[in-house]
């Protein structure tokens, strides 16, 4: 009875908004799998290989591709859970509307909205940092105005329209493979010999080090959920949504484990060995590459806290006034604008070093609620989906694969 009130409450909520925002244009469904893989995979790839590398070799030494295959499994079970949800229900708020079709819960749905905001922040923020660290080289300004000046540009190309913002992440995306792609090969033309002995861990204490390293190498995948926020701009959502999302965790595991092992077998050490790939220019220029790569990011969490504001607002979870499409460029312009200046207040205000290890958790907290809704989804609605699914046992697995990785967070 009281969950049946919470639904008729919600409807009445939803009503509402809807009612006020009539008049408002929806969002522009123009994107189909090609730019969603590659934005996908800018997004995943530009602030994992780029950044995890080294840390994961230290950790796992010659086992370091076995982490990044381990990492990749226990992101795709997520990743499934994704897939079908956004299938089921291709809606702008992703995890938070996912929840709220799991649970039925409004406090639960808030909660998460709440944790992705700040896990999303914090993280885009972190990028921003990362960043200017280049552009401080190129651009003699201080570090604030630097900050200010990418962020501010990151928000208003978002707020131009999706298909200006998300061909530009696809356009780095694909760079950032390119540059992949020649870090790997010239590893490999710089390998004395091609011997993979020790990749795959067979000693306890080597497989102890790659399952270490598989814990730093799980967030090189982190940003595959972003994919679901563009559920309401790709045509044919129910299709292409679970193809984009597996199709980037797969080209992104095997990214990973080719780089990987060309740094192994190249024999190069140290905080950022794929610039030791190169010398002179051609390392300038991979440096310059890495740093757009890491810059896309920016963009990408931008558009996605936007998405979330814009998707709760139309579900009356948050003011209507986030869920008003510009006429003209088609994008939830005021909920866009809010993104960025979340995302500036945290870079500017925050020592967000000391938060990044709590937004890991918050992400993590996310998909263990997001697996447990399709798990519930799948004992109230049996059969009765006809789109993709997800095998029975990966939503329960994938919360506790996601539960154990929160605790490594902590204790290791």
């Amino acid at each position: 009875m009281n969950q049946l009130v919470r639904r008729a409450r919600a409807a009445t909520r939803e009503a509402v908004v809807a009612s006020t925002l009539h008049s408002s244009p929806g969002l522009n469904r123009v994107l189909t799998f090609w730019p969603l893989l590659f934005y996908g995979l800018g997004v995943i790839v530009g602030a994992g290989i780029y950044v995890a590398t080294g840390t994961v070799i230290e950790r796992a030494g010659h086992a370091a591709p076995f982490s990044f295959l381990l990492a990749g499994v226990a992101a795709g079970l997520t990743g499934l859970c994704y897939a079908e949800l956004g299938a089921r229900f291709p809606e702008a708020a992703g995890g938070a509307s996912y929840v709220r079709h799991g649970f039925g819960a409004n406090w639960l749905t808030l909660i998460t909205a709440a944790a992705t905001t700040l896990a999303v922040a914090v993280s885009a923020a972190s990028i921003a940092h990362g960043t200017i660290q280049y552009l401080g080289q190129v651009l003699p300004l201080p570090p604030q105005m630097l900050l200010a000046i990418l962020i501010v540009g990151f928000t208003g190309i978002a707020a131009v329209g999706v298909r200006s913002s998300v061909g530009l992440a696809a356009a780095v995306g694909a760079l950032e493979i390119g540059g992949l792609l020649v870090a790997t090969l010239a590893g490999w033309l710089a390998a004395p010999e091609l011997h993979f002995d020790g990749m795959i861990p067979t000693t306890a204490p080597a497989f102890g080090g790659a399952v270490a390293g598989a814990f730093i190498a799980f967030f090189a995948y982190v940003g595959f959920e972003t994919l679901a926020n563009m559920a309401e701009e790709i045509k044919d959502p129910g299709r292409t949504l679970p193809r984009g999302i597996l199709a980037a965790i797969v080209a992104s595991t095997i990214l990973y484990i080719a780089v990987s092992s060309a740094v192994i077998l190249s024999d190069r050490t140290g905080a950022n060995p794929l610039i030791g790939m190169f010398e002179g220019r051609s390392a300038s220029l991979f440096a310059l590459v890495g740093s757009l790569s890491v810059a896309n990011g920016v963009m990408v969490e931008i558009i996605m806290l936007a998405r979330l504001f814009y998707g709760m607002g139309q579900k009356g979870q948050l003011p209507a006034a986030l869920a008003r499409v510009h006429p003209r460029t088609r994008t939830p312009l005021i909920a866009t604008v809010l993104a960025g200046a979340i995302v500036l207040a945290t870079a500017l205000l925050f020592p967000f070093q000391h938060l990044l290890i709590t937004a890991n958790a918050l992400t993590l907290s996310v998909f263990v609620l997001v697996d447990l809704a399709l798990w519930r989804v799948h004992r109230a609605n049996s059969g009765s989906f006809g789109g993709f699914r997800a095998p029975a046992w990966v939503p329960p697995v994938a919360a506790v694969v996601s539960s154990a990785l929160i605790a490594g967070e902590f204790l290791f």
